[in-house]
């Protein structure tokens, strides 16, 4: 096993077999095909254009018509045992930050409309005498989602109405008890993208990546119970975890490899995917 085989299985879809939804002319989901028919049998609302992809109808051109629609959907569509569950909070759906929100979403119903995401995660390390260590996430066993998995220190996804620090220094505090006064040290490192196929649809996700240098006496705290211990593991120790194995929830390896990569762990010297894995972070999303 290689680090290059986590870029490989976080873009693993193939947008080829989904029907593409578009908003404002703009290719912005890609729907499973029995997903759309499922849609389309619901009403009015959701229709298909000329070239068979869907949209929108006409009557529903403003961001609350298209929230009311989307409500509406989903919640038929949960009812109906076609979205397994819904979450509560919501995403917003947009072609670029450059663009305002076209709509809102539910976040658990995103990849079935293949709508982008967007989340944040933080590599949160210490520097000691004989170098970096990482604190690690263990995800409760109690999670709906990847239990028991090793995880980024924080991370989370974006919904709406939050800036990206601001929702940061939010899930410091609320997943591993960081103050303020350390969390405002949050260094904005830059993004990773990938494509991902789920049972549920696509995923593709951008996230939003910091690093965060902490004290060698501060010790995170599980505060809100979506982690059931934080461990301090020597830099090389991690490396070595994703390098020969799945351990970690699938996207925080990325971040990882990211972190290696601009910390010099990983160089073109001593890597010979070194170029794949730079490239590789960046995966150009199919829209």
């Amino acid at each position: 096993m290689t680090y290059l085989d986590h870029i490989k299985a976080c873009n693993n879809a193939n947008p080829s077999r989904y029907v593409p939804f578009r908003i404002d002319g703009m290719s912005l989901g890609a729907l499973r095909p029995d997903f759309a028919t499922a849609l389309s049998a619901l009403g009015p609302d959701f229709v298909r254009d000329e070239n068979g992809e869907f949209c929108f109808a006409s009557h529903i051109g403003t961001l609350d018509d298209r929230n009311r629609s989307l409500d509406t959907a989903t919640k038929a569509l949960c009812d109906q045992g076609i979205i397994r569950r819904l979450h509560g909070e919501r995403f917003d759906i947009r072609p670029t930050l450059g663009h305002d929100p076209l709509c809102q979403l539910d976040r658990s119903a995103m990849p079935y409309f293949g709508f982008r995401s967007w989340g944040v995660h933080m590599n949160g390390y210490v520097q000691k005498d004989d170098g970096i260590h990482m604190w690690i996430a263990h995800r409760a066993k109690d999670k709906p989602t990847y239990p028991g998995m090793l995880d980024n220190m924080v991370a989370g996804g974006q919904p709406t109405g939050l800036g990206f620090l601001e929702n940061m220094i939010k899930e410091c505090a609320e997943e591993a008890a960081i103050p303020e006064n350390l969390s405002r040290n949050l260094k904005p490192v830059g993004t990773v993208s990938y494509l991902y196929e789920t049972t549920e649809g696509l995923k593709p996700d951008v996230m939003v990546n910091y690093d965060l240098e902490l004290p060698a006496d501060f010790v995170p705290r599980c505060a809100d119970g979506e982690v059931e211990r934080f461990e301090l593991m020597p830099l090389a120790e991690v490396a070595e975890i994703v390098r020969s194995s799945f351990d970690f929830k699938f996207n925080c390896a990325l971040v990882i490899i990211d972190f290696l990569i601009r910390h010099g762990f990983l160089t073109a010297d001593n890597e010979p995917d070194y170029s794949q894995l730079t490239t590789g972070l960046h995966r150009n999303i199919f829209r």
